[in-house]
C-alpha cells in the first residue's frame, strides 16, 4: 500500500463514514437496452451499525455489509451475497461471499469465508457441485503480509466516502484478496463527472473506476457512478453483458437518507419465482433481523426481563399462564424509576387461592 492510500485511510473519520451508512437497490439490465427495458434481476447492498461477538470475547460494534444480486449470467439464473463486519477504521473482522449458479442438472455453489485473527487471517473456500461431495480448502495469511488489507466489504464502504467527498488522490492502490482466496491489489482512480440517465431524468455523477489486479497480470475493473449523496446511480463490470442501473428517479431529490420504493401493484404473481419479488422479500427480511437484533442491543434489560418471567413461570406452572402473566408483568417497575426497597413486595404472582402450581408443590 502506497504511502498516499495509507494516509487517505488514516483521514477518514466517523462522522464521515455515518453517513455512508444506508440501504440501496439497483436493477440489473442488459447493456445497451432500451429505457425503461424490464429488470432481469436486482443488486441490493445496506450497511449499518450491528453488534460482531466471537467466542469468548465481548461484544463490539462495527459496520455490517451486505450485498445480494439475483440475475442471470450467460442465460443462466445467478444469485452472489456478501456479509462483512468492517470496522470504522474499515479494517475487516471477518467476511463471507457465496456465488450460485442454477446450472441443471448439477448446481455450483461456491464460498469463501474469512476471518481476522491476532495472527493475520486465514481463508476457507468450499465448492460444492450438485450433490458430489464439496472440495474444501483453507490456509492462512500472516498479518505482515496484509498491512493496510481492504477486503470487499470495507472497499464498498470507501467507494461511497469517495463518492460524496467527489475528489480523491490519484492512483489509490491497497492489498486486498479475491473471490478465490488469493492475495491482490486493488486500485482506485477518479474518472470526473459524466452526465447520466437516471429513468426519465438527467443528473450528474461522479464516476469512479475500481480494478482489482492478479498476480498473473489479469485486472478485472468496474465502473462504479454515484449520486452527490453517495447512492449508486450505475454499477458496471467491464466486459460484462449486464450492468446495474438505478431507476428510481425519486431518489434524486432525497438527501441521502434511504427511503423504500413504492410497493408492487396487486397482481397474481408467484412471487418466490419472480426475482424482483424474491429479491424484495428476502432485502425486507433482513431488514427486519438487522432492526430487532440493533433494537435488543440498545435494551439489554428486554432479555433480562423476558429471562425473569419464563422462570417464574416455569418455577410457579400456574394452570393459568395469561393471567399470571398480566399480573408479572402488572408488577414491574417502569424503566428509571428507583430501586425497590428489600421490604418491597416481590413482583413474583403468587397463585391464586384454590389454584396451586400445575406442578403440586
Amino acid at each position: 500500500m502506497t504511502d498516499t492510500a495509507a494516509e487517505f485511510l488514516s483521514l477518514i473519520g466517523l462522522k464521515e463514514l455515518e453517513w455512508c451508512l444506508f440501504a440501496e437497490r439497483l436493477a440489473v439490465v442488459a447493456v445497451g437496452a432500451p429505457p425503461g427495458d424490464k429488470a432481469e434481476g436486482q443488486w441490493w447492498m445496506a450497511a449499518q451499525w450491528a453488534p460482531y461477538q466471537r467466542e469468548g470475547e465481548p461484544v463490539q460494534s462495527c459496520i455490517l455489509v451486505q450485498t445480494r444480486f439475483r440475475g442471470k449470467q450467460d442465460g443462466v439464473p445467478a444469485s452472489s451475497t456478501l456479509k462483512a463486519y468492517v470496522t470504522w477504521q474499515l479494517e475487516t473482522l471477518e467476511q463471507e461471499e457465496q456465488e450460485r449458479l442454477e446450472l441443471r442438472p448439477h448446481p455450483t455453489e461456491k464460498t469463501t469465508h474469512i476471518v481476522s485473527h491476532e495472527h493475520g487471517m486465514t481463508v476457507w473456500k468450499t465448492l460444492q457441485e450438485g450433490e458430489a461431495e464439496p472440495q474444501c480448502q483453507s490456509f492462512s495469511y500472516s498479518r505482515a503480509k496484509l498491512q493496510g488489507l481492504l477486503l470487499e466489504g470495507a472497499s464498498l464502504l470507501l467507494l461511497r466516502v469517495l463518492a460524496r467527498r467527489q475528489t480523491m488522490p490519484p492512483d489509490l492502490v491497497f492489498p486486498a484478496i479475491n473471490t478465490e482466496g488469493d492475495l491482490c491489489t486493488s486500485s482506485y482512480s477518479a474518472l470526473g463527472i459524466q452526465r447520466q440517465a437516471v429513468g426519465s431524468a438527467e443528473t450528474d455523477v461522479f464516476v469512479i473506476q475500481r480494478a482489482v489486479h492478479t498476480s498473473t497480470g489479469a485486472s478485472t475493473v468496474w465502473h462504479s457512478s454515484f449520486l452527490p449523496n453517495g447512492h449508486l446511480a450505475q454499477l458496471m463490470q467491464i466486459g460484462s453483458p449486464m450492468l446495474m442501473l438505478l431507476q428510481d428517479e425519486s431518489i434524486l431529490s432525497k438527501s441521502g437518507k434511504f427511503e423504500p420504493q413504492l410497493p408492487f401493484p396487486k397482481e397474481h404473481l408467484d412471487w418466490e419465482e419472480d426475482i424482483q419479488l424474491y429479491s424484495h422479500f428476502l432485502d425486507r427480511k433482513d431488514e427486519l433481523q438487522l432492526s430487532h437484533a440493533a433494537y435488543l442491543q440498545q435494551h439489554p434489560e428486554v432479555r433480562a426481563l423476558l429471562s425473569d418471567f419464563l422462570q417464574a413461570l416455569l418455577f410457579q406452572q400456574p394452570h393459568d399462564p395469561i393471567s399470571f402473566a398480566a399480573e408479572f408483568f402488572a408488577h414491574q417497575r417502569p424503566i428509571g424509576s428507583p430501586f425497590a426497597s428489600p421490604r418491597a413486595a416481590s413482583p413474583l404472582p403468587k397463585s391464586s387461592p384454590g389454584h396451586p402450581p400445575a406442578n403440586g408443590k
